[in-house]
Formats: structure tokens, sequence, C-alpha cells
């Protein structure tokens, strides 16, 4: 038996929020002082080192529900899939179902719940939950899904990742620029077919303070109360070079199939810079150059989502062939994420 992703879907908003959006804002570094560079020139720095120019958020009347139920909607139809069918809901996000002009953290009920619903799901025995595993949340929630197939406890399971994270923004933080909003969606199944899962691994760090690399905290401007998303920038820049590259080859190794088999690698779209120096390290560990076309990304222009890249990166370039990249039968790609906790995934998979 082999387990594979069936169907696909992404929900991604029709706002595009470019780099001069932020141009009025007053910027202030952690301690609360006024950043004396110039509105321009800390623009020009954040592009030339995230490699964005744009993102998107949803509109002031939706909530993450409505996306997320759009791209499970999308994924189910793509894997001409009964839903009553499906055996587990599993979504993953950071921040739940937070409405327009309000940053308060909404997970009751759970968002998996909500999707359920929004899909229209009668069959009790089609259990939703959430997981909450920073932005690496959909590579882990594909794992969760394979463990209950290989188990015997599931057939079908509908993976998402789905954030908001304009609804958390501290918009006295340079880092509130690199955020956006997304959901994608996959079913994964049981399959007779050749291919799917074929090792992976995960990892999270905490002995060394690295839990709190990113972490809800204060405005930069010293806003009383309310609290946002916060990241110490220069640490996860450090912690992912050093560690994800090792996460990854020891996925890829567990496979048996050689590195010269990779065709694609959907690495979370944190910072294009970031990104890129992640998997010339990894191939340097098998002492190879990093192929030319071998990372799709889409950062550019969607910003990043958490949770909602990696399978929303995934779908377009599956079925619209995204940025030129393109995905056939037997290719081997591989999966991998690096977010809050600090945790660490990769999936090695054959299409």
């Amino acid at each position: 038996m082999n387990i594979k992703i069936t169907g696909s879907g992404s929900s991604i908003p029709q706002k595009a929020a470019s780099n001069s959006a932020f141009s009025k804002h007053s910027f202030y570094d952690s301690s609360g002082a006024p950043i004396n560079s110039s509105i321009e020139e800390i623009i020009e720095k954040f592009k030339a080192i995230t490699g964005i120019e744009k993102r998107r958020y949803i509109e002031d009347d939706q909530t993450v529900t409505d996306i997320a139920v759009e791209a499970a909607q999308i994924a189910i139809n793509d894997a001409q899939a009964d839903p009553e069918q499906i055996d587990y809901i599993i979504v993953a996000h950071n921040v739940g179902d937070i409405s327009a002009n309000s940053n308060q953290v909404n997970t009751l009920p759970s968002l998996a719940s909500r999707v359920k619903a929004g899909l229209k799901i009668q069959n009790p025995n089609c259990i939703a939950y959430d997981i909450l595993f920073g932005c690496p949340g959909w590579v882990e929630g594909v794992i969760q899904a394979k463990a209950f197939i290989k188990a015997g406890m599931a057939k079908k399971c509908l993976v998402l990742g789905a954030d908001t994270l304009s609804r958390v923004l501290d918009h006295s933080d340079r880092d509130s620029m690199i955020y956006a909003d997304g959901a994608g969606a996959t079913m994964v199944e049981a399959s007779t077919e050749e291919g799917g899962i074929l090792s992976h691994k995960t990892v999270t760090y905490t002995a060394e303070g690295e839990a709190e690399f990113i972490f809800y905290g204060p405005a930069n401007d010293k806003g009383e109360g309310t609290k946002y998303i916060k990241m110490f920038g220069r640490k996860v820049y450090e912690f992912a070079l050093s560690k994800v590259p090792l996460a990854i080859q020891s996925c890829l190794d567990a496979s048996g199939v050689g590195i010269e088999e990779v065709k694609k690698i959907f690495i979370h779209q944190a910072n294009l810079k970031m990104d890129d120096a992640i998997i010339k390290r990894f191939y340097r560990l098998y002492k190879m150059p990093m192929p030319e076309g071998i990372l799709p990304m889409n950062i550019q222009e969607f910003g990043n989502s958490s949770v909602a890249t990696v399978p929303t990166l995934f779908d377009l370039v599956r079925k619209e062939n995204y940025g030129g990249h393109e995905l056939k039968k037997g290719d081997l790609i591989l999966f991998a994420s690096v977010g809050a906790g600090m945790n660490i995934n990769a999936i090695t998979y054959r299409i």
C-alpha cells in the first residue's frame, strides 16, 4: 500500500498589497525606539533580503474559514472524492479564525470543525482536529495522515494549511511586511499506484531557547495590552541555515533514493534569500552545487502565509506549471519547512 496526494486545492486572496502600501508606516525597533532610516530605505532593504514585492490579504468580511473551505472543496473535487468518506480533516494554522478589526486568537470551535461544517459533511466518523506546529504544520499534517492510513485507522484524509496573519500584524514592526494570508489543501489517500510518501523526518529544538525565536509580544511602539506575532529574525535565519539542511538530508537518506533524482524542492516560503541559502547548503552536504530550477518560489508575489505556503505552491506548480516549473509522473520531490517551536520537517515524495 502506498500513500499519495490524490488532489490539491488552494485559495489565494485577491487583495494584493505592494511594498509601497507600507510607505506611510512608522517603524520602531524592539526596544521601542524609532528606526532612523527612511521608509524608502527600509522597504528597499526588506525587498532585497526577503524577495517580497507583494503579499495577499483576505477581505474584511472574510475569515480564514472561508478560504480554507474553498481550498478544501477544490482538493476534494480534484481527487474526485466523496466528502462523506473522509476519515480525518486535519487543519494546520497558527492564529485561528480571527475577524476583521480584532486580533484575538479564535480557536473555539476548532478550525477543522468549522471547515467540516462548511463542507456540509454529515458523517460523525469524519474526525476534525487542528494542529499548532508553526509554519511546518501542513507538512506535519501530511505525516500524521500517513500514520493514520498506515495504521489502518483511515483511508482518506483531508489535510489543510490555512492562516490569516494579516489579522495579527504589528504595523510598527518591519517584520509585518513579511506576512500574508492563504489556504492550501490536499487529499491524502491509500493507493495501489506507485510512488507516494517514501520517508519523512521531524525535529523540534528547544534546548538553547529556540522555542522563543517566534512568539507573541507587544507592539514595537509600546502599544499596551495587545500582542502580535513577533520573531528574532537573525536567530531564525541562523537556526534555519544550520539545522534545516541536516533534517532534509536525514529525510532523503531514509528514502533510499539518491539526491540526483530530486526534481523539485517545495520549501516553506519564508524568505527568498534564506530558502536559497538553505538548499545550497543541503546540496553542499552531498558535495554538489544546487541545480538550476530545483526551487519553485512564490513568496515574491504572495508573501509568507505560514502553513499555507507549501501546499499552495505545490498546487500552483502541479496544475499551472507556476513559474515555469513542471511536475511529471514519477518525479521525486521534497517538501520541507521550518518555523515556530522551533520545528523542522521534511517529506520525500514520488509523484
